[in-house]
């Protein structure tokens, strides 16, 4: 490997130190290898593959969450480019907030290296035949993984499958149809399965079953709505009036011929029974149960001890440990409420809230005054799971803010307390104008729990956790495998795996049939895959983005007056105490306007991008 910096390296010595010995002078640097050295040994081979799942960043677990460019959340502190992506103003100068497992330049730096992998462990040149064929695997995994990720946001991109050298013709290159990205990610997915088959399980890494997880996902995106053109071109203007429909989606072809494939490979990963934690119920667990269910896999996967199966629903993880600074192990800092001296980052909105159903199954409605006057009870086991509302029981508060409250309640709203006598509102601990942090509160009046740690020796404002990020849950190939019936007119078998998720969370079976049953099939992925960055996605493949993803941020407003006669001089959640009354609202469009245009339906290509390799083709709308 002839790097600038080993060069001047050599060239140092031997300009500086010319009367040295010549052992001296063939000293190679420390830090570096050269490559030919890399690919005659086994365990420099496996460091570089190991190198490449660094694209994986921090999985989802960044400051700034893909959630809250949807309607799940809302980002506290505006200003970072979220805005310019959920008020439709994105523009090839400047494209709005990209987290960089989604960049564009860092994919393809990615994928560079997957197949500088690909290249040499094709014929390996050290003697561990088996460890070069599971790199091999892994290689091919994860340049399928990066495209899917390029091709997801961007719609069809450059397919590059050799190693471009110094002195080359030309490094222009076009980018090629949506059909032949699909086609050559499946082909990586299905090389990775064969090299990975069988091999034993290691947290981090990719395996068999996720090479088919991953292949469900993309050939369920691609039977959907957005890649098939004459329904996109029906649905958008933009779409309609683009010249390249081919790098959007397909142009001929059965959709049906495409759900079948989507159903096949779902059902490849379904059959892998060693992921399906506690999915073999006929009838609702208890909701305590469900939502203890919700949260073992929001916090490792499924909890093996709880599971006496040893089952476990995380198929490929991000992980992380204490002995990394590492961004992921911070989720709990970044979006804990303000009032535990956290950031409360991207907070829940009321419409995610909305969308929780009650305990027996019937959609929350703010007309009834039973659930009006009392939001938060009753609900989805998984709500509970995923959401601190006010009034939530969460864990001890620090030492200093602990006087204030010594019950450990999540407190959003204003409320009437008793002071020398007197009444005064007082704002919650964990409000924009609380006594705490009054810089970080939630603007929508929630917080999240989902991946946050409930340990109280977990102090979030300065204690890493270590949560790992799902990138591939065997129950979104059950997902994948329920809508692919439905859309293939298989209801009865897309009921019955619906139920199997339902039943794990400690809610009632779905009875519905036809355009409900597919509304039915979509909330229920909103919940259980909520802040997994599906649903930026999901409301785009299906084309539901200006409905969704384009109303108005809306948030609660609570108030707690005091019955007559109570007088309470430390507030605390109490309704034998307080009458409380709850508000919906939307944002301040100070704060954040948004607003649906159907160019986000894919994000533009960088005008960097498109100035370095002329070749490329800009998206619809930009």
């Amino acid at each position: 490997m002839k790097k600038l910096k080993y060069l001047l390296y050599i060239g140092l010595i031997t300009g500086g130190l010319s009367s040295c010995n010549d052992d001296f002078v063939s000293t190679k640097p420390l830090e570096e290898v050269p490559e030919e050295e890399v690919w005659i040994d086994g365990p420099l081979a496996q460091a570089f593959v190991f190198e490449i799942y660094n694209g994986f960043g921090v999985g989802g677990f960044y400051e700034q969450q893909l959630a809250s460019m949807t309607d799940e959340a809302l980002f506290t502190h505006p200003g970072r480019g979220i805005n310019t992506v959920n008020e439709g103003r994105a523009n090839a100068a400047d494209p709005g907030y990209i987290m960089d497992t989604y960049l564009y330049g860092q994919m393809y730096t990615r994928i560079r290296a997957t197949n500088v992998a690909i290249k040499n462990l094709r014929e390996p040149k050290f003697d561990d035949e088996a460890l070069a064929s599971r790199l091999l695997g892994e290689a091919y995994f994860l340049r399928g993984y990066y495209y899917q990720q390029l091709v997801r946001l961007y719609g069809a991109v450059p397919l590059v499958d050799v190693v471009y050298e110094l002195g080359e013709a030309d490094y222009t290159i076009a980018r090629n149809s949506y059909q032949e990205c699909i086609d050559f990610i499946i082909d990586d997915c299905d090389s990775a399965a064969m090299l990975l088959d069988d091999i034993p399980s290691v947290d981090g890494r990719a395996t068999d079953v996720a090479a088919l997880a991953l292949k469900a996902r993309v050939l369920t995106y691609a039977a959907s709505d957005l890649h098939d053109v004459s329904t996109a071109k029906a649905k958008s203007p933009a779409i309609a009036g683009f010249s390249n429909p081919e790098l959007l989606g397909y142009e001929s072809g059965s959709r049906t011929e495409r759900w079948e494939l989507a159903k096949a490979a779902s059902k490849a990963v379904l059959d892998h029974a060693e992921y399906a934690y506690k999915l073999n119920l006929t009838a609702p667990v208890s909701a305590a149960e469900g939502q203890a269910n919700y949260r073992a896999i929001a916090m490792g996967g499924g909890s093996k001890v709880a599971d006496a199966s040893g089952k476990q629903d995380l198929i490929l993880g991000r992980f992380f440990i204490d002995l990394k600074d590492e961004r992921g192990g911070w989720v709990g800092r970044d979006n804990g409420p303000n009032g535990y001296h956290s950031w409360s980052g991207n907070t829940p909105t009321q419409l995610l809230v909305d969308d929780y159903e009650m305990i027996n199954g019937s959609r929350f409605d703010w007309t009834l005054a039973t659930h009006k006057s009392a939001p938060y009870e009753n609900r989805d086991p998984r709500f509970y799971a995923s959401i601190l509302y006010d009034g939530a029981n969460w864990k001890p508060r620090a030492a200093d803010v602990a006087g204030r409250d010594p019950s450990n309640q999540i407190q959003t709203g204003q409320y009437e307390v008793v002071i020398e006598g007197k009444k005064v509102i007082q704002p919650g601990l964990d409000t924009r104008n609380g006594p705490v942090e009054d810089w970080n509160g939630s603007y929508t009046g929630y917080y999240y729990s989902k991946f946050v740690d409930s340990d109280p020796t977990i102090e979030d404002q300065n204690t890493r956790q270590s949560i790992p990020w799902p990138i591939l849950r065997y129950t979104e190939a059950v997902l994948n495998y329920v809508e692919a019936c439905i859309e293939l007119g298989e209801e009865a078998e897309a009921t019955a795996w619906l139920n199997k998720i339902r039943f794990r969370a400690g809610m009632p079976k779905i009875t519905d049939a036809g355009v409900k049953l597919k509304e039915r099939y979509r909330n229920e992925r909103r919940v259980e895959l909520a802040y997994e960055e599906h649903r930026y996605f999901d409301a785009r493949r299906w084309m539901t983005a200006p409905e969704t993803l384009g109303r108005k941020a809306t948030i609660i407003r609570i108030e707690g007056k005091l019955k007559p006669g109570k007088s309470v001089e430390r507030y605390k959640y109490d309704k034998s105490n307080y009458d409380y009354t709850y508000t919906v609202g939307t944002i301040d469009p100070g704060i954040e306007n948004r607003n649906w245009n159907d160019k986000m339906y894919f994000s533009p290509l960088h005008r960097d991008e498109l100035n370095r390799n002329t070749k490329l083709v800009q998206n619809p709308g930009y």
